[in-house]
């Protein structure tokens, strides 16, 4: 690892174990191995160190950005270094203006991220349209977001059974890629290296560097009638 990666973390997570499932027993059970996000102290010093980084991922992974003046103005950047601010002032205590950020830089983003939401370093949200981010969600350094991507619960009907405190959204690992359109709910754990492709919908917990890949479209001879009109025209979208 360089020396810039480390710039930022003069203070390690709590925790350096890798995620995986437990039973109810606490007890470890055989799972993917999620990295989790290098998270750097509270202090306002360091938030700014980690912001700087996240206005150098832009341009280093946007083509169509020049310079870092052109990546400041990145709407999923704003959503970025917004979530930053808000997720300190919700862990310390301060949900309501946390709150309040989140639906600001909604509003002006497209982008929801839960305040209570980990974000590791070095996370890249692609155009940002749509991306959904739940509350209990944690997503390791190094993630790249395309939009429309839903980092969800299963619903309601199933996370209000759940025992207070327990994880209702999923776990991403260290380099991990989500495709546009990309949908993982419930408590799962995506492993390290893993790429969700675009409209792949996830479940279930992914092993590190797998890749769940959609149904690509197919083509039809013109001229040949089509054996469901409605499944051939209809998307993803329509239902």
């Amino acid at each position: 690892m360089s020396a810039t990666d480390k710039e930022p973390t003069d203070k390690e997570p709590a925790s350096v174990l890798p995620f995986r499932r437990t039973d109810a027993a606490g007890t470890r059970t055989a799972g993917p191995t999620a990295t989790p996000p290098s998270l750097p102290g509270t202090g306002p010093l360091r938030l700014a160190r980690v912001m700087r980084e996240d206005l150098r991922v832009v341009v280093e992974r946007d083509p169509s950005v020049r310079g870092r003046l052109e990546a400041a103005l990145h709407p999923a950047l704003t959503a970025l270094w917004t979530h930053r601010v808000a997720h300190r002032l919700h862990t310390g205590g301060h949900r309501m203006t946390a709150r309040l950020l989140a639906r600001w830089a909604r509003r002006l983003t497209a982008v929801e991220i839960h305040p209570g939401a980990v974000l590791g370093r070095r996370v890249f949200i692609d155009h940002g349209a749509a991306v959904v981010i739940g509350e209990t969600c944690t997503v390791g350094d190094d993630v790249t977001i395309y939009h429309q991507v839903t980092l969800g619960a299963v619903g309601w009907w199933s996370d209000n059974n759940r025992p207070q405190g327990d994880r209702r959204h999923p776990v991403v690992g260290r380099n991990v890629i989500l495709g546009t359109n990309a949908t993982v709910l419930g408590p799962v754990t995506v492993g390290d290296d893993a790429i969700i492709g675009a409209q792949a919908l996830v479940n279930k917990d992914v092993p590190e560097g797998t890749r769940m890949l959609a149904a690509t479209a197919s083509g039809r001879t013109p001229g040949r009638p089509a054996e469901d009109t409605i499944a051939s025209i209809a998307s993803a979208g329509s239902w």
